[in-house]
């Protein structure tokens, strides 16, 4: 379940960004919504709310850090309450997704845009979710054991 959540972030994250590039142009934007959400394709060259632009080596060797300590924690991670282990899947496919596009592109392929919020993509919804929930645990139940 773990490594097929994780997966499953992967392929859809860069299906969607795949469809994101091969139809719309750098810059181009149509309204879902009309003045709340639209589709809009930014190539994003540093971590959310573009923070640490042109930063690419060192994004890469901390999502490369965090995915060795990842597996490395594994069997530990394994014998943890459920949501502990979604948490982490979904922080991880997230990570692995963007990796695969400062890795191929240089760039972070960003689209969903709700115009009051920095336009972001599913892998930043999956890190965020995953944070949330790891946090959520943590507050609720303490650090797991």
């Amino acid at each position: 379940m773990f490594i097929a959540c994780i997966a499953a972030i992967i392929i859809v994250d860069q299906l969607v960004k795949f469809y994101v590039q091969a139809t719309m142009l750098p810059g181009m934007s149509f309204p879902v919504i009309k003045n709340i959400f639209s589709i809009t394709y930014i190539q994003n060259a540093g971590a959310a709310f573009g923070i640490l632009e042109h930063q690419r080596f060192f994004f890469i060797v901390a999502t490369l850090f965090i995915l060795f300590g990842s597996v490395y924690f594994y069997p530990y991670l394994k014998k943890q309450p459920s949501s502990i282990r979604l948490g982490c899947a979904l922080l991880l496919g997230g990570a692995v997704g963007n990796l695969i596009d400062r890795i191929r592109l240089g760039i972070v392929v960003d689209f969903f845009d709700f115009h009051i919020w920095p336009i972001f993509n599913i892998a930043d919804i999956a890190i965020v979710s995953g944070v949330i929930i790891i946090m959520y645990y943590i507050l609720t139940k303490g650090l797991p054991e």
